[in-house]
């Protein structure tokens, strides 16, 4: 299993939007910029998490994103399924469409608990909290979470 491409972007941009002023607002291509992300992909993501109430758009002049306060205390696992929806490790955990195998199949309890340890994970670290971690300064290029806020907007 591999979290899609979607869901990593909507994790960097959560936490990108959580280190600048909560009075200001990012445009796209600086949050593509920040986030190493292509513009037109964002523009979906950035459409989920406004869906999921996790940030704010302002068309116009004064217009951009900003992170709302639900969205600075969500979790990883709510930012993930607000862009993904339900995360499932396996088909066979999935609760619309269930498995008529789970009762006898001697996988599905290990699918199951390695599943709840991934959200439990998940859960625990919120964006607010990843944004304390980021590194001002550091390299929107490196593999790490970490940003540094542009300034003169």
């Amino acid at each position: 299993m591999q979290l899609t491409r979607a869901a990593d972007y909507g994790v960097r941009v959560m936490v990108y939007l959580a280190t600048i002023a909560q009075t200001e607002r990012a445009l796209l291509p600086e949050l593509a910029e920040a986030t190493d992300a292509p513009e037109s992909f964002l523009s979906k993501v950035l459409q989920a998490l406004t869906r999921a109430d996790l940030i704010s758009s302002r068309r116009g002049r004064f217009g951009g994103f900003a992170i709302r306060p639900k969205g600075r205390a969500a979790s990883m696992f709510q930012v993930i399924e607000a862009v993904d929806g339900p995360i499932c490790l396996n088909v066979c955990l999935s609760a619309e469409r269930g498995c008529r195998r789970s009762s006898w199949c001697p996988a599905h309890p290990v699918w199951a608990r390695a599943q709840q340890a991934m959200l439990n994970v998940l859960k625990q670290v919120s964006v607010a909290e990843l944004a304390a971690q980021s590194t001002p300064g550091h390299s929107h290029n490196s593999n790490l979470v970490t940003f540094a806020p542009m300034r003169g907007r």
